[in-house]
């Protein structure tokens, strides 16, 4: 009798599904909420879905209205959000001395989006060993500078391991307030730690390996770690600099620059008054596209990827000059160009339909003051929350119901990848093909 195996998309979105569930059942608990009370369905489920998607949009004051264990509920789906039920799996069965089956290998393979399963078990030690090692040590020299703003080191030590998981997994929650790291925008040391984590975290835990593995020697890094490293390189100082540019505000520092760059890439933070962008439509727009680009694949955070940015760039360039295209001599294939546009594509789609059904669904929507708030603090809101960026203009605790579900599925989609999603119809996964028909080719006229 032939066995009818799962397919593996399927497994990585229910275990995605069921650490939503439960994250939910947990936040509904009286005991979440300082004042004892509970914070609602749809609000449980909104900050579920934000912690395990990474996103960092958020309903309620974290650290006004969050008790401790509301707090420790949400390190542990950050940390299970980031790094991946299955991840975190397979690591603590490896601990106890389990065996991992081939057909958990396969699915481990998938999950890390790897072309080979050899090797997935050290790999997977690597990752979860060097999170948790640069989050603790992060944490602690954050310690130092935090004591100076909280009552104690206690206190201080448990705000920097909250905001070191929250900024490695590029969560972007924050219990500072609501003016996030507005009050720190001049601490070097905090600004720089943050910034450290977001980048190691957004960088790919398969670059970070290849890194080491290769003894940061350039030469021998493979295509994949060499094309994310210049990208991000690109994005972070490209970025600083329009924004730096853009950003007409005379007390708005060079260090608030490259942080913006950095964190506007699927972390979350901010040390500007995001509300201020509707005053310069030019960083406006250089946000919203960092956004979309978010981190690299296999990481903590989201967004199309900076490989998948880069590819079409490559692709077109070589388009233009009639050549195939191509990066350090090394052949792109079309396979790979083709699956990049086609990720841009539904990623913009997912923007354009849910930032729609956002005005559908609320079209008077308004801010505490009675004013009606815009369609581009709504776009922004849904690029924002496809991207698991979790910055905001604002209108998040204005949200009705129907929106926060809405963005929950958002958050979904842009944390588990589009085309993950959409590959569960892909009935050939196994590597073989059922198609016996071999269909004319013919030209379609485009342009």
């Amino acid at each position: 009798m032939k066995t009818k195996r799962i397919h593996p998309y399927i497994i990585i979105i229910l275990s995605f599904l069921s650490i939503i569930i439960f994250g939910t059942i947990a936040l509904i608990m009286p005991f979440t909420m300082k004042n004892m009370q509970t914070m609602g369905f749809t609000k449980a489920l909104f900050m579920a879905t934000s912690a395990v998607c990474v996103t960092g949009l958020s309903v309620v004051n974290l650290g006004a209205d969050f008790t401790i264990y509301g707090k420790i509920v949400m390190i542990i789906l950050m940390e299970i959000g980031g790094l991946s039920i299955i991840t975190i799996a397979v690591f603590f069965f490896t601990m106890i001395g389990a065996k991992i089956g081939v057909s958990n290998r396969f699915l481990l393979r998938e999950s890390l989006n790897q072309n080979s399963a050899s090797g997935l078990i050290t790999l997977v030690r690597k990752i979860v060993i060097i999170s948790f090692t640069i989050q603790l040590v992060c944490a602690m020299i954050n310690t130092f500078e935090f004591v100076k703003y909280y009552d104690g080191w206690f206190e201080a030590f448990s705000v920097s391991i909250f905001h070191s998981a929250a900024s490695f997994n590029n969560a972007g929650f924050d219990i500072f307030g609501s003016d996030s790291m507005i009050p720190y925008k001049d601490n070097i040391l905090i600004n720089s730690t943050t910034m450290l984590m977001i980048v190691l975290g957004s960088m790919g835990f398969v670059v970070m390996d290849d890194v080491f593995k290769k003894r940061f020697r350039w030469s021998r890094f493979n295509l994949h770690t060499k094309i994310t490293i210049i990208t991000t390189i690109v994005l972070i100082f490209g970025g600083a600099l329009i924004i730096k540019v853009t950003i007409l505000d005379p007390e708005f520092s060079w260090m608030q620059a490259f942080f913006e760059s950095i964190t506007c890439r699927t972390a979350g933070f901010t040390t500007y008054d995001l509300a201020k962008l509707k005053e310069y439509p030019a960083a406006y727009i250089i946000f919203v596209c960092l956004m979309l680009v978010g981190a690299s694949p296999c990481s903590t955070g989201g967004g199309i990827k900076t490989t998948t940015f880069a590819v079409m760039i490559i692709a077109i360039v070589y388009f233009g000059r009639g050549k195939q295209a191509r990066a350090f001599k090394r052949k792109i294939s079309k396979d790979q160009i083709f699956k990049a546009f086609v990720l841009l594509q539904i990623a913009i789609l997912i923007v354009i339909i849910g930032s729609f059904l956002v005005s559908l669904f609320q079209p008077n929507m308004t801010d505490s003051d009675g004013n009606v708030i815009g369609f581009e603090k709504i776009f922004f809101e849904v690029v924002s929350a496809f991207s698991t960026t979790g910055l905001s203009m604002g209108i998040t605790g204005y949200l009705n119901p129907a929106n926060r579900i809405l963005l929950c599925f958002i958050m979904f989609f842009g944390r588990l990848g589009p085309l993950t999603i959409i590959g569960v119809l892909n009935k050939n996964w196994m590597g073989y093909s059922n198609e016996r028909i071999n269909y004319i080719e013919e030209n379609v006229i485009i342009g």
